[in-house]
């Protein structure tokens, strides 16, 4: 377990905590690029605790600016996007992209101009998605994930509900491979249906294990049957497991972004139309009511994302961990929380923390991605046998 000071640390996200600077090292993605059009050029973003405009004005670039204008603090939101940035609607004052005050109507005020910035961010289109960093600079490179970056693949973004809780319950799950064949029992591919349900599967586990990498905690899992399983928590807050690379965001400290960039393998190495440009799917609440927090939401448990919606938010809106009783099956757990303070640490003593890549012409970062098809396709062939 926990101290309450402990869970705090790692817990907490908003400016100036010690995981929420953690967090502003990395790039993050913060909106699907196509929600930015010419009839709806601005977005409302929440991102780790701060409430920002993303925009994309009527030269093309695209900004990332604290909400309330300098002014009077209305909403940039609402602002009239133009060719040099975007302009508050309550009294017109222009920023561009880097924050910079560009006209104060009704009078020229140079001296606000010359002292005032608004916060800004940098904040780039990739994949579909925009991706901001909102640490300090000079920003680093946006890691080269062959996920992200493999050309030869197909991509599809997938939006998940929002999850009603902090980010951390997501992530401790990804270094959590015993509760898989347990709560995701009958929707496991290519496995039997267990027997009992309250040991679910886990008798066709033989063993998992850990191990560190320069990117974050690799997961072993050997079946019984001499299958292996080999996919990585990418740290802080990505998990890459089968065909997805899912991004848990953290938006402020008990609601979390939940996007997955699906891959699958393109038809002899050719670079397939969709590689850089995805299709987009948006699903729909897995609770009703909607907006409902547990008790008074009843999740659908219809398929594995569900379940897992289900465990996490139970767990409230931040998991009381001073109450929690770990086993063995847990090491993983207690390694990615040591690696959290650990990198917490480096950053308070002016480090770059893991997987922070500075050179821009880095190569590729490779996340087992061949063995997640290899293994992908093994398990879909036996369920369908199994049918």
């Amino acid at each position: 377990m926990l101290t309450a000071e402990e869970n705090e640390l790692l817990t907490r996200v908003g400016p100036g905590t010690p995981a929420g600077e953690l967090l502003r090292r990395y790039w993050h993605p913060v909106a699907v690029a196509a929600e930015l059009t010419d009839e709806q050029p601005t977005k409302f973003v929440r991102v780790l605790g701060e409430d920002l405009v993303l925009f994309k004005d009527k030269s093309g670039r695209a900004g990332l600016l604290a909400d309330h204008c300098a002014h009077r603090s209305a909403s940039l939101v609402y602002g009239r996007v133009e060719e040099r940035g975007i302009a508050c609607a309550y009294h017109g004052w222009l920023y561009d992209c880097e924050g910079n005050i560009l006209e104060t109507p009704p009078e020229r005020n140079d001296a606000i101009m010359r002292s005032v910035k608004q916060k800004a961010y940098p904040v780039l289109r990739h994949v579909g998605l925009y991706w901001a960093y909102l640490g300090p600079t000079p920003a680093p490179a946006l890691p080269h994930y062959d996920t992200l970056f493999r050309a030869d693949v197909h991509r599809k973004i997938v939006v998940h509900p929002t999850l009603d809780c902090n980010w951390l319950q997501p992530m401790e799950n990804s270094a959590d491979p015993a509760h898989a064949p347990v709560l995701h029992q009958e929707f496991l591919t290519g496995q039997d249906r267990p027997t009992d349900t309250t040991r679910g599967l886990t008798d066709n586990v033989q063993s998992f294990d850990f191990r560190e990498f320069p990117f974050g905690i690799m997961k072993r899992r050997v079946w019984i049957d001499g299958e292996v399983d080999e996919h990585p928590l990418i740290f802080p807050n990505i998990l890459r497991q089968g065909e997805s690379t899912q991004l848990r965001v953290p938006i402020d400290d008990t609601h979390t972004m939940h996007i997955f960039v699906v891959c699958s393998p393109a038809e002899n190495g050719t670079e397939p139309v969709d590689a850089w440009e995805p299709e987009v799917q948006y699903l729909k609440p897995y609770k009703d009511p909607p907006d409902a927090l547990y008790p008074y939401a009843r999740y659908t448990l219809h398929h594995v994302l569900p379940q897992d919606h289900m465990a996490w938010e139970t767990q409230g809106p931040i998991a009381d961990r001073t109450v929690e009783q770990l086993g063995s099956s847990d090491r993983g757990v207690v390694m990615y929380r040591r690696l959290l303070k650990e990198n917490i640490e480096k950053v308070q003593s002016g480090l770059d923390p893991i997987g922070v890549m500075r050179d821009p012409e880095h190569p590729m970062i490779d996340t087992n991605l061949d063995e997640a098809f290899r293994y992908t396709e093994v398990m879909r062939r036996r369920a369908a046998a199994a049918r």
